[in-house]
């Protein structure tokens, strides 16, 4: 008991000064000019790569308006394991979709999750620190429906130049960057990684690759922006640094309500802080960054969108463009594999008072790593981009997993209860439990965002219409199916890993199907859809006669000079894989567009024909 008691006591010193030390770098009141060279709404992964890049220049003046507070006031959002922690936190808008017809069907009221950010840094503060760049195919796609500029060759040397790769093997591979902003290191947390995972997809017929290399297909270990066992997220890795220019204004809690057009130009902003109305003007450029849910919510209630929806809210229709359409979102499930190992690093391992000791006073230790330690593609052919990624966690029953998987179910009291209960027997008995969750890649059902109302502190209307495209459910069966035969492989019997469906229990609806019947595994997937945070494509780039697009191939919105567009949501259509590491690239670039330069010419020379 003293031991235990002098544990306690050194925790919360070190506690005590760690999370002093970071409250302390807190965010000063600034005046904010009447006008300014560029305005950005939104603070997300683009905005602090675009904001670091165009301050670089002295002579340009930059504001950020972002609706939510400061990354600082959640210390949950540094520490790589609590990731999930920061759902329905202050820092979450806690969006919900609209009632889904296909999907989400055992959610309450057929409504799915849609966390995203309201903070400094956006949703980057709220993901799993996946860095997954997506396939050539994705890019060459892009390029080929008339993206001009956005081929894999053209996109290569902007990924290159944000990396600061700290994998060792990777340091000398054309394909990644080093002493750029961004660290990116290995997701290894437990002997699973190499042991197991790779073995097992081996055994599948699948290689061991690096998934931001030459080829995507295979298993590969995670690559995930982790820095000296923190998040390196984009706002500590890229706008902190810059906070300090002069020419570089940051507005927090300021909520956007309209971008000013004059003469059919973008000319400035109105916005909401401190609950007084304030109007900035801007020189050059509006630029609106708010993501895939909210820049069409911007620029639809600043007159650009679908004309009938404008005028069916009163709103004057400033541009008829298809803002809002096009949405795309991957969707995944969790399959359980119970083992007889101790290499599951269970949460009651990962939460006891040494591990948190390790990690507040070294930042080493299980918290440090996300535990989402290897993921792969699947491929029928490499000439096609992958149907289907696997993200492997040595880690189950943490919070995110009660989240997902009771939280937001319509389901008995009693059940809900019991299931509770057996989750928290599961953690104190430190059964090896690991998941594997199986993502559909390229769904070809679309969505849309839409206004609820003409006042902007509404929440959009989210319909991301899940699996409404018949081919979807079928090929995301084909990942579980796949997913189910790792079982069936000699690296998971060696710890006698078998596959579990912990949804089963859940399932009522679904009795009447033979269990692991095509036709349960449809029911099964359609009542209990997930989002993996990755929504694009609702202000989608194109060629300048294409009627799906909203924006140019310099993320121009079409017919509104000065104003552009510049995070996933211009995406033209979704990549295989987590979206952060395309987004920050896509920024990138559009600071070279938007400043007339070529930043990154060496690094094209240098990698040549990749």
């Amino acid at each position: 008991m003293v031991l235990k008691a002098a544990i306690i006591v050194l925790i919360l010193a070190v506690a005590v000064v760690y999370f002093t030390k970071n409250r302390n770098n807190t965010d000063e009141q600034i005046s904010l000019n009447s006008s300014y060279d560029y305005i950005i709404l939104g603070a997300g992964s683009a905005v602090c790569v675009l904001t670091n890049r165009l301050s670089e220049n002295p002579e340009s003046s930059v504001l950020i308006l972002e609706a939510g507070g400061s990354e600082l006031e959640n210390d949950n959002i540094s520490i790589p394991l609590a990731f999930a922690n920061i759902q329905l936190s202050k820092q979450d808008w806690m969006f919900r979709s609209v009632p889904q017809k296909k999907a989400c069907l055992a959610m309450r009221d057929k409504r799915c999750s849609w966390p995203q950010g309201r903070v400094l840094g956006g949703t980057r503060n709220m993901n799993s620190m996946q860095y997954i760049r997506g396939s050539r195919h994705d890019y060459d796609g892009w390029a080929r429906e008339g993206c001009t500029g956005w081929s894999y060759r053209d996109v290569l040397p902007y990924f290159i130049k944000s990396e600061d790769v700290q994998i060792p093997e990777l340091q000398k591979s054309e394909y990644h960057g080093k002493g750029g902003y961004l660290s990116v290191s290995d997701g290894t947390a437990t002997p699973l990684n190499k042991k197991i995972y790779a073995r097992a997809m081996e055994e599948l017929g699948y290689p061991i690759t690096d998934c931001n290399g030459k080829s995507q297909i295979g298993y590969c270990s995670s690559q995930e922006t982790v820095n000296n066992g923190e998040r390196c997220s984009t706002v500590k890795a890229f706008l902190r640094p810059a906070m300090g220019r002069r020419n570089l204004h940051v507005s927090m809690n300021s909520h956007v309500t309209k971008i000013l057009i004059k003469d059919k130009k973008a000319v400035g902003d109105t916005f909401v802080k401190d609950n007084r109305k304030h109007v900035i003007m801007a020189h050059k450029e509006v630029i609106v960054s708010a993501g895939a849910v909210s820049s069409p919510q911007i620029l639809m209630l600043s007159g650009i969108g679908p004309k009938e929806h404008l005028e069916s809210k009163g709103i004057p229709v400033v541009a008829d463009l298809p803002v809002g359409d096009n949405l795309q979102d991957h969707v995944m499930t969790f399959l359980e594999f119970h083992d007889n190992s101790s290499t599951v690093a269970s949460l009651a391992k990962v939460s006891s008072p040494i591990t948190i000791l390790q990690y507040l006073a070294m930042k080493s230790g299980s918290l440090g790593k996300t535990h989402l330690e290897g993921t792969a593609f699947l491929t029928d052919d490499e000439i096609l981009p992958p149907y289907s990624q696997f993200h492997f966690s040595s880690i189950a029953y943490a919070p995110e997993i009660t989240q997902l998987f009771i939280d937001n179910l319509n389901i008995d009291k009693k059940l809900k209860q019991g299931k509770e209960k057996e989750f928290q027997e599961k953690i104190d008995k430190n059964i090896g439990t690991f998941i594997v969750l199986p993502i559909l890649l390229h769904p070809k059902s679309r969505g849309t965002i839409r206004l609820q109302s003409d006042d902007p502190f509404d929440p959009p209307l989210i319909d991301p219409n899940y699996l409404d495209h018949p081919d979807d459910i079928k090929t995301f069966l084909r990942g579980v199916r796949k997913c189910l035969r790792l079982g069936n492989t000699e690296a998971f019997q060696s710890i006698g890993a078998s596959p579990q469906d912990p949804l089963e229990a859940y399932t009522p609806q679904c009795d009447e199907f033979p269990i692991d019947s095509d036709e349960y595994w449809f029911c099964r997937l359609r009542h209990y859809t997930y989002t993996v945070y990755h929504p694009t494509s609702t202000c989608r780039m194109g060629a300048k006669d294409d009627l799906t697009a909203v924006v140019d191939s310099e993320l121009r919105v079409r017919r509104i000079p000065n104003l552009r567009v510049v995070d996933a949501s211009v995406m033209r259509n979704i990549p295989s894989g987590n979206t952060n590491a395309p987004t920050i690239m896509i920024a990138e670039k559009a600071a070279d567009m938007i400043r007339n330069i070529d930043s990154v010419k060496s690094i094209r020379e240098k990698i040549g024909q990749l």
